[in-house]
């Protein structure tokens, strides 16, 4: 057979496939560890898939790196259909941050979806002094600053502090964290007086009175913390957005990725995922496509890995 023809039979074979698919376990890779917010979405929307199309969508967790070496597994498995990574924001600065990352953000993903985005909040410790963002500019202008935690070097809430000090004239000090676990529970036990983390991470906290909301970084305010403040209100021109989105690897046949959005489209809409999601994990639900997520990645990645750039960042 000429290759022009395995080809031609390859491609009309694409729909059938897409027909037949899932015809065996569906691996979603959730390369950050149990516990943060990327892993329950993750398991969310397997349950529900699994019920629609009557097969199993096994969550596997492949952590480490801030993210690389789960999303790395993906990017090199088969384009099949039957391995899908759920990433969060710091997927825009992996590339930035490393030089030799063992894969291209873009190039070496099909993107499925956008499914949320959630702005971050600046928080304190319910023993803390501070009761509004106003009192904390007027500590990190004076004296040494003020200690300002995120979920890693190189995160969207470490990039962010760094714009918030140039846009403000304020020093916030950026302290590091493994994750958002140790992030809040030096946070409430005051060991660092301030913390930012997406809203999905903390209004729980907030809600159970451990943590007080000072401010957030979205374009309008949360309808998770509704009496809180955004930069932009206050006169700081700062605005960040948290993000989830599902990829596979590049080459996975068009009719699959079309297939996996209408299902994920469809558990979205239900009632106790769409409760989760917008409730429990603060997100403004956008469910943005294949095409939209392509740009919405790209556009993350120059802004942040600009603020990468120019401030001489790297990946500890």
């Amino acid at each position: 057979m000429s290759v022009f023809r395995w080809v031609l039979l390859l491609l009309l074979s694409f729909p059938v496939f897409a027909q037949d698919w899932p015809n065996k376990p569906v691996k979603f890779v959730s390369p950050y560890p149990p516990g943060g917010s990327v892993d329950p979405l993750a398991r969310m929307l397997g349950a529900k898939l699994g019920d629609s199309l009557k097969q199993q969508f096994i969550v596997e967790n492949r952590t480490g790196a801030s993210g690389i070496i789960g999303t790395e597994y993906v990017a090199k498995s088969a384009p099949d259909g039957y391995t899908f990574v759920f990433i969060f924001d710091t997927h825009a600065v992996h590339q930035a941050l490393n030089p030799k990352l063992p894969f291209d953000p873009l190039k070496d993903f099909e993107p499925v979806m956008i499914v949320g985005t959630a702005p971050m909040a600046i928080t304190t410790g319910a023993q803390k002094p501070y009761k509004t963002f106003q009192d904390v500019l007027a500590a990190a202008k004076s004296g040494s600053g003020v200690t300002l935690g995120n979920v890693g070097n190189g995160s969207l809430a470490h990039l962010t502090t760094i714009v918030l000090n140039q846009a403000s004239g304020a020093k916030f000090v950026p302290v590091a964290y493994k994750g958002g676990g140790p992030l809040s529970t030096d946070l409430i036990g005051g060991h660092v007086e301030l913390a930012m983390a997406s809203t999905a991470a903390q209004a729980q906290h907030v809600r159970g009175g451990k943590m007080r909301a000072l401010a957030l970084t979205g374009d309008k305010r949360s309808h998770t913390m509704p009496d809180v403040p955004t930069l932009k209100e206050m006169g700081i021109d700062v605005v960040a957005h948290a993000w989830w989105g599902i990829l596979a690897p590049a080459g996975t046949p068009k009719p699959i990725i079309d297939k996996m959005v209408a299902e994920l489209n469809k558990a979205i809409k239900l009632p106790d995922v769409h409760k989760m999601l917008s409730e429990t994990q603060g997100m403004d639900v956008v469910a943005l496509g294949p095409d939209a997520t392509r740009k919405w990645i790209a556009e993350n990645m120059e802004r942040w890995g600009k603020v990468v750039r120019d401030n001489n960042i790297r990946a500890e």
